[in-house]
């Protein structure tokens, strides 16, 4: 998990829990963290020299004092104890490194969360972390950007990210493209006649690369979900969706007590979506492609 909303732990821990919850449901799993927002580059190197490295206080200089710096947790999901585990990651370019360190990770599947940083204001560390979705996406690995994973995602493969002049948050329908309609990820689960999609975003992605297929779009946002290709046009373990599929209502509620979000934002995020059982079937295709 690239782990980038960590200062909010409603949405950070709490949505990396939403999204690790299908996978408990089903088997053992332990959650790797990476927080390149926060890491040194210098700490980058540690990674080159073992691909398993424990991140420590001393690598994340820009940490955000607001969340306490935990380097292991476990959290119990119905009697199965998972553990999320923070680990120093690549902080380079090469997109055939980043791949073998994947690789030596062993890792079954790569997300990257949301964040309150946008694309649209470019920062250093976003290079590394888009290598990262890049060589994971291309490479056969499950992956699913949200949100700013989505941008980045996107980003990553040539398309083009432009800043609004407003947030939008609500929840949207889905128009579904042909090749959206027949997609696993977001009709295998029961949706009824459509697909309903939580947001709070500024940056949009405005162009579709070559190697994906849009998936669909919403009356306020062009490019709202898409699938990865290889270089013949089969379609990848790859996804990019621009709303939250993580934003379950407890979360939600808890991030308004909390401060985190607004009484508009939390009137905005009024009503269901269907982000539990898009996360469902992100889990059901992971451990499909292990076994």
């Amino acid at each position: 998990m690239v782990d980038l909303l960590v200062e909010r732990a409603t949405f950070g821990h709490g949505g990396n829990q939403e999204v690790i919850r299908p996978f408990a449901a089903r088997c053992d799993v332990e959650m790797l963290l990476v927080t390149p927002q926060m890491q040194s580059f210098e700490a980058g190197v540690k990674a080159e020299k073992g691909y398993d490295v424990c991140l420590c206080e001393d690598d994340v200089p820009h940490w955000d004092d607001d969340y306490g710096f935990w380097e292991s947790t476990e959290v119990d999901f119905d009697g199965r104890l998972v553990t999320f585990r923070r680990i120093v990651m690549p902080m380079h370019d090469d997109e055939t490194r980043m791949r073998q360190w994947l690789e030596e990770l062993g890792v079954d599947a790569v997300v990257c969360s949301g964040s309150r940083r946008n694309v649209s204001i470019w920062e250093d560390w976003m290079g590394p972390a888009e290598t990262m979705l890049k060589a994971a996406a291309l490479s056969g690995t499950p992956t699913l950007g949200i949100c700013f994973g989505h941008q980045l995602l996107c980003h990553a493969l040539g398309a083009d990210i432009e800043r609004a002049d407003s947030l939008s948050s609500g929840i949207w329908d889905l128009d579904l493209t042909a090749d959206g309609g027949e997609d696993e990820l977001l009709t295998s689960h029961e949706c009824g006649t459509s697909i309903a999609g939580l947001f709070t975003h500024q940056d949009h992605v405005t162009t579709v690369p070559d190697c994906c297929t849009l998936l669909g779009h919403t009356s306020h946002n062009v490019v709202t979900a898409v699938r990865v290709k290889d270089d013949s046009g089969q379609a990848l373990p790859a996804w990019g969706l621009q709303f939250h599929p993580e934003a379950a209502r407890a979360r939600i509620e808890r991030a308004y007590e909390w401060g985190h979000i607004t009484e508009e934002e939390l009137a905005a995020f009024k009503g269901e979506h269907d982000g539990a059982g898009i996360l469902n079937s992100f889990a059901a295709i992971v451990l499909e492609n292990t076994v």
